[in-house]
């Protein structure tokens, strides 16, 4: 049996310790890892952004709130879904949140049921988003191999550009920039110019 619960990290942070427990309890109860925060403070000094996880926080905190948190999160371009438990006044403020990239809000008392699947539907998001990151930085990876000639020439094939016309381009011969097209695909593990294509114009991943 694994020693890491299978579905995902759920980090909890709210500085009400009962609101806490329940939903460590909770989670913990529906093969979820848990991890709790008092504080907006204390979980920013602890995020890993390379863990496949989901935010639920408090909107309203002493200290920092989920507004500025999530505020936070963004100036990092972290890609962490969030979910905000509000009290019944905090609605106009939870629309706000989500206008900003909340995934959605769920008012106290919380339905134990809705709270679950909202959670699946977080930790789904991140899987997603994790998946396209991990692939734009193995991309990145493959294209810190090339030379900077190497990439002159891809910039040109991408472009549509024939050899004579990236030969000329470059000021060399066309058997120069076969030489290169044949590093290129080694280096990138591309067998057809539409592979090329594919790794050249995939997202890139944000830093």
């Amino acid at each position: 049996m694994s020693l890491i619960p299978k579905r995902g990290t759920v980090y909890v942070v709210d500085d009400d310790e009962a609101v806490r427990d329940s939903l460590q309890w909770l989670l913990e109860g529906q093969d979820y890892r848990v991890r709790c925060f008092e504080s907006a403070e204390a979980f920013l000094s602890r995020y890993d952004p390379r863990e496949v996880a989901c935010l639920i926080a408090d909107i309203r905190m002493g200290g920092m709130s989920g507004m500025e948190l999530q505020d936070r999160l963004i100036e990092r371009h972290s890609p962490l879904p969030i979910v905000f438990i509000t009290g019944h006044g905090d609605v106009p403020m939870a629309v706000e949140s989500m206008k900003k990239g909340a995934l959605d809000f769920i008012q106290k008392p919380f339905n134990e049921a809705q709270l679950v699947h909202l959670v699946e539907r977080m930790l789904e998001t991140a899987r997603e988003v994790f998946a396209v990151h991990q692939q734009a930085a193995t991309r990145e990876a493959l294209l810190g191999k090339l030379t900077t000639r190497e990439s002159q020439v891809l910039e040109r094939i991408v472009a549509g550009r024939l050899n004579k016309q990236i030969a000329d381009d470059l000021g060399i011969s066309i058997k120069t920039v076969e030489a290169h097209r044949a590093n290129i695909m080694e280096k990138l593990g591309a067998n057809t110019v539409a592979d090329l294509l594919k790794i050249a114009l995939a997202p890139t991943a944000k830093t």
